[in-house]
């Protein structure tokens, strides 16, 4: 067995005295935005009826996700107050990150300390700032297949070598626990998992993520736990934020409000040290943390003040609403898709806004493979989806449910259109 949370995270932990020159890597171009900017480039301007976008995952313009009132008032009121006009410490408000604290905690078995909380400017600031942090020469982090590209297109940036561990659709989209083993080595320094599951709609259960924290302590490495979508569960494994085993194993939790206030534009996010045995401090990666962030700029202060009260005051009644339409929403994306031939749902989404379908180009005409589908889909229909190859899944979709019902059918009913006018002749 390998010494625990050795010469990886220690390494790691020195990024900021040993900057690089960046290097990006041949596919560290290709994002979800990149390739949906080329596929709403091909639509057919003439079509009379709407855009249907099933392709990213914004719910924000349809009136079934319209945020809570609380929220709005607290901006609202955070702005008048004339209290956060300033600039804010480069580690964020101190109310910001007790009140961030104090949310995360009801989840977890032990209290998380303000001084655990780094606000952000949304999950993608978070990512880049923990990535940064763990990056040394010769390092290299394990991300799930299929993921989301931004990681890829980070460690590109930061030269650390991107390893990919298989997430596995017969088994749920589980983590391939032997595969992180086999991929792991002295210069591993972090993992990264998406749950609930972006792009898959999975939820690991409580099982399944204690086996990853015991997992990532034999190798000596930390979890990167990108919880963007967290309580937005809707099937049977409930939501588990990785923190509940951060006397495990090191976890950096990341989130932000974008997703389950349903406010992506407030850009308003937060990264959490889960570590009850203060490895990360011991080893100085907190430390590198708050030096990465004292040479970058944070979210509005007016945001961040506005936290408290957006934390503190939603409603259940708010929440439920949000996840009983996303269910509703799931329900008709896996049913609908059982009458597409060419298209294979393994799993019934239970979470986040998106599920994986597998595509059969064998039963279509003129269909060379994902992308190929996706812009012919738009051209002809109207329909937006993302190719699995932006996610690492040639030859699968993703597909965002989080839409308006009626317009999610719609799509869907237009997708099967499709695919019969392109199927191939018996």
């Amino acid at each position: 067995m390998r010494k625990v949370f050795g010469n990886g995270l220690l390494l790691g932990s020195r990024c900021l005295k040993r900057r690089r020159h960046r290097n990006l890597s041949p596919g560290a171009d290709i994002t979800v935005k990149g390739v949906l900017f080329k596929i709403l480039a091909n639509l057919n301007k003439d079509d009379p009826r709407s855009l249907i976008p099933l392709g990213h995952g914004d719910p924000s313009h349809f009136p079934c996700f319209r945020t809570t009132p609380h929220a709005d008032d607290a901006v609202i009121q955070s702005i008048k107050s004339a209290k956060f006009n300033c600039y804010c410490p480069t580690i964020s408000l101190p109310i910001a990150r007790r009140a961030a604290a104090a949310y995360l905690s009801r989840d977890l078995p032990y209290q998380l300390n303000p001084t655990d909380v780094y606000l952000t400017l949304g999950c993608a600031q978070a990512i880049e700032v923990c990535l940064a942090a763990l990056a040394r020469p010769g390092a290299n982090v394990l991300l799930p297949r299929p993921g989301f590209p931004s990681y890829e297109a980070r460690c590109a940036f930061e030269g650390i070598e991107a390893r990919h561990f298989d997430l596995l659709p017969d088994q749920n989209w589980q983590v391939d626990l032997h595969a992180v083993e086999a991929l792991a080595d002295e210069n591993t320094v972090a993992m990264v998992i998406i749950n609930p599951g972006n792009p898959c709609g999975n939820v690991f259960t409580y099982q399944h993520l204690q086996k990853v924290a015991e997992t990532a302590n034999q190798l000596g490495i930390l979890v990167i736990s990108d919880e963007v979508y967290g309580h937005l569960a809707f099937g049977d494994n409930p939501f588990v934020p990785m923190g509940v085993f951060g006397s495990i194993v090191p976890v950096l939790t990341l989130g932000s409000i974008s997703k389950r206030w349903i406010v992506p534009g407030w850009r308003l996010g937060w990264l959490a040290v889960n570590d009850t045995n203060g490895i990360l401090k011991q080893t100085g990666v907190t430390d590198s943390i708050e030096g990465y962030l004292n040479v970058i700029c944070g979210p509005p202060t007016f945001m961040q003040g506005a936290l408290p009260d957006i934390l503190e005051k939603t409603s259940d009644v708010f929440f439920s609403r949000i996840v009983n339409v996303l269910k509703e929403d799931a329900e008709i994306c896996y049913e609908k898709s059982k009458e597409i031939s060419c298209i294979f749902c393994p799993h019934k989404p239970e979470g986040s806004m998106f599920v994986m379908v597998k595509l059969d180009t064998s039963k279509l005409d003129d269909i060379d493979d994902d992308m190929d589908f996706s812009l012919k889909l738009a051209k002809e229909e109207s329909v937006i989806t993302l190719p699995g190859m932006a996610v690492g899944m040639k030859n699968w979709l993703r597909i965002t449910f989080a839409i308006d019902p009626p317009l999610l059918k719609e799509g869907l009913e237009r997708i099967k259109a499709f695919t019969e006018r392109h199927a191939k002749k018996q």
